[in-house]
């Protein structure tokens, strides 16, 4: 039995898309041939992998299981391939990145430049929104995601951790008082990220304090969240990569600093499985992975010394 690699991709894409007429079109097939290709490979396999109708396209119970096994297999040629292709002097072609607008701010933007002078031949398309991207149907190669990671496909591999504080302006602390303990947030102005309105906080016993929050805003951007705690609006919930340079210059101070926040997030990369990953992506995500190390040590490395 020979598989073709480009039917397992393909195969891949479909099941991802629902589509086949989208999945051929990244492969550059027109509808009739990736129908073609992915007919070939139930030949080879001697089963049916789709359902087809006019509209669409869904997995048969055999292709539920052929999906995780194709997927694997090209993992594996993907480190085989990744190990070889990089070794490549030239790198070329177009890379797909997403980020949260904060981060890719403050820890991609400024390090494009350096990397676009080591690896001229390529191409950067990079998306900086705080909207959850679905990287896969989107085409996107790479992500960098903050937080907890829902269950999914996507293969993740953790760059640094993302330790956050609560903090709030001098300003503030002057009209509003200061706090003693987390169940003083109750009445202060506390400005959410999005949709939370709990934080959890944990004592040096161990004990968990759950408190809800409200306040006068809320928002889905941390730069907001930032300039607001600064203008005095109220107590905000910030990772230490985003505040650490206003801790150290004074224009904000910790609050509850007897207590953690539960569970310190991480900062990942992630990418779509069952897809080759060019020399291209290893080389912007190992790149990448340095400067975000190096960023965070600067900005808050400090606060981390014991």
């Amino acid at each position: 039995m020979n598989f073709d690699l480009r039917n397992l991709q393909l195969f891949v894409r479909v099941a991802e898309l629902g589509a086949i007429g989208k999945a051929g079109a990244e492969f550059t097939l027109s509808s009739t041939n990736a129908s073609q290709r992915i007919q070939a490979l139930e030949v080879d396999l001697d089963v049916k992998l789709l359902n087809r109708t006019t509209r669409s396209v869904s997995l048969t119970p055999d292709g539920e299981v052929f999906l995780e096994h194709a997927r694997r297999i090209l993992d594996d040629v993907e480190e085989a391939r990744t190990v070889l292709s990089y070794k490549a002097k030239s790198i070329s072609g177009r890379l797909r990145v997403t980020a949260s607008a904060s981060f890719g701010r403050s820890h991609i933007v400024p390090y494009v430049p350096e990397f676009l002078r080591e690896h001229p031949d390529l191409t950067l398309d990079l998306n900086l929104t705080d909207a959850v991207v679905d990287i896969v149907h989107q085409g996107y190669d790479l992500a960098f995601r903050i937080g907890d990671l829902a269950p999914s496909s996507l293969l993740a591999q953790k760059i640094d951790d993302n330790p956050s504080v609560l903090v709030a302006s001098p300003d503030y602390l002057a009209r509003s008082g200061h706090l003693l303990a987390p169940d003083d947030l109750k009445d202060h102005a506390c400005i959410p990220f999005g949709d939370v309105r709990t934080w959890r906080l944990v004592s040096a016993d161990g004990a968990i304090h759950d408190i809800g929050i409200s306040g006068p805003v809320s928002v889905n951007l941390g730069n907001a969240v930032s300039e607001w705690v600064k203008a005095g609006v109220g107590i905000g919930h910030a990772s230490l990569w985003h505040c650490g340079a206003d801790l150290k210059s004074g224009a904000l101070v910790r609050v509850l600093s007897d207590f953690q926040i539960f569970q310190d997030s991480k900062i990942w990369a992630v990418r779509p499985s069952g897809r080759l990953m060019h020399a291209r992506v290893k080389a912007f995500l190992d790149f990448m992975r340095v400067k975000i190390v190096e960023t965070n040590k600067a900005e808050y490395g400090y606060l981390l010394k014991s």
